[in-house]
């Protein structure tokens, strides 16, 4: 009995170990499992890992940005996929809160794992046409308005308006660009104040007047009478001693420009008209192309003041209309006049005309006139007839520059401009189609422009 007793312990013992195994099986799968799981769960993304991401996104958005640019411009795009551009902002803000769906397996296609090769190549927003220049003429200037947020946080507020005025062309005359520029810096001189351990002849040139001249140069290109005047201000400028007050000194300049622009634009002004109201006799008949203030100034000169009876035939540019205006202005102080809205009627009405009166924008040094579009038409027409051209022009307009085409020296119009064609806004007129030059210092050939220019470097 004793024997039994003692042996049956150990045949149990086995059926326990037997239970227990079974028991702890499912424990040991289950632990299994949940390792399995956490090893496919992906660890967090760090700090350093999610700035490469957003280093990577910026890259991207701005390789798309060129991408864009150079579609525009009509350059081959070469169109990049997602993988290639790296991941998106959806695609890292989801690291962030959904790293653990992501798994081990993360790939180049993106960090939400999924296969990017199917959505091809990424959709490039159409963009407006863009105004491409031949590269022959990519030398030549265009206006622009240019928005105000853009320009030099220096730029002073007077300037900024008249830099907008510039480029939508309500200003456009040369001379009128150049009272408003100078009345301007006189605005900006005036709110100046050198800065400590600055003198007002070193600082304001550099730090106060070039941010000016860069910004309207961006609205619109200088004409030559501005850069000439600019010239002017600068000597000016470097000629102040710096021991004169700042008061003294800037009062000294405001008076130079009012007196700059008594000479050189009002009396200059003055006596061109008198002098080419001379030239107008009675019974003449006066062709004139478009509008400009100082013919218009000379013609009621003639009319009002020496009580000269003559008729005025205008020939308009057909994209302007501006000889619109003149006509009535005319008209309206009992001066017959003809109007003529494009050059149809030129090669009829020059015929009996007595002679041509014209402004220029410009005189080079070689005897060439720098005027608008069309005006050298009407000066090679008069010519082959022995009709007389008489050019107004102040001598702040004379540049010692030389043109003997209409290609050197030019603007394209902006709004008349496209892909296929453009228009000039200026030509530029041989000295042998041109009869007298009248200015302020004297009335001479074409080819004794320099001989002006000399008498403007004695009396300076």
């Amino acid at each position: 009995m004793s024997t039994a007793q003692n042996g049956s312990p150990p045949e149990v013992a086995p059926q326990q170990a037997a239970k227990t195994e079974n028991t702890q099986a499912p424990t040991n799968d289950e632990t299994t499992k949940a390792d399995t799981t956490e090893t496919s769960k992906p660890a967090k993304p760090s700090g350093a890992e999610l700035k490469a991401k957003a280093k990577a996104e910026k890259a991207a958005r701005r390789a798309q940005a060129k991408a864009s640019k150079e579609v525009a411009k009509g350059e081959a795009a070469v169109s990049s996929t997602p993988g290639q551009l790296g991941p998106s902002a959806g695609e890292v803000k989801g690291s962030k809160t959904k790293g653990k769906q992501d798994g081990s397996a993360t790939t180049a296609s993106g960090a939400a794992g999924r296969p990017v090769a199917s959505k091809g190549p990424l959709p490039v927003a159409p963009s407006e046409p863009k105004l491409t220049i031949p590269e022959c003429f990519s030398h030549l200037s265009m206006a622009k308005r240019m928005p105000i947020t853009q320009a030099d946080k220096d730029v002073h507020p007077s300037v900024l308006a008249l830099g907008q005025q510039m480029a939508t062309f309500t200003i456009d005359e040369s001379i009128t660009r150049l009272k408003a520029t100078l009345l301007a810096f006189k605005k900006v001189i005036d709110s100046y104040t050198t800065p400590p351990g600055n003198t007002l002849a070193r600082h304001l040139t550099p730090h106060v007047l070039n941010p000016q001249i860069d910004y309207l140069t961006a609205c619109r290109p200088m004409c030559f009478s501005m850069g000439n005047a600019i010239r002017w201000l600068k000597l000016q400028v470097s000629k102040i001693d710096p021991d004169v007050p700042e008061s003294d000194a800037k009062k000294q300049l405001c008076s130079s420009i009012d007196t700059f622009i008594q000479e050189r634009i009002s009396m200059a002004d003055l006596v061109i008209t008198e002098k080419a109201a001379e030239r107008i006799q009675d019974g003449d008949v006066v062709l004139t192309f478009s509008r400009s203030s100082i013919v218009e100034h000379a013609l009621l000169q003639a009319r009002l003041i020496d009580q000269k009876k003559f008729s005025v035939v205008v020939i308009d540019d057909p994209y302007e209309r501006k000889g619109q205006t003149l006509a009535k202005n005319l008209a309206a102080e009992g001066i017959r006049v003809t109007y003529c809205g494009d050059f149809g009627g030129l090669a009829y009405n020059i015929q009996g005309a007595t002679n041509v009166l014209v402004s220029a924008e410009s005189m080079f040094n070689n005897g060439s006139m720098y005027g608008a579009s069309g005006t050298c038409d009407i000066a090679i027409a008069a010519k082959q007839l022995g009709v007389s051209v008489i050019v107004l022009c102040e001598t702040i307009n004379i540049t010692e520059r030389v043109a003997t085409d209409s290609l050197t020296y030019n603007e394209i119009d902006p709004e008349r401009s496209s892909g296929e064609a453009f228009r000039l806004l200026y030509d530029t007129t041989p000295d042998k189609y041109l009869s007298l030059i009248i200015s302020e210092l004297g009335t001479v050939q074409p080819t004794s422009v320099p001989d002006l220019l000399r008498k403007l470097e004695e009396s300076n």
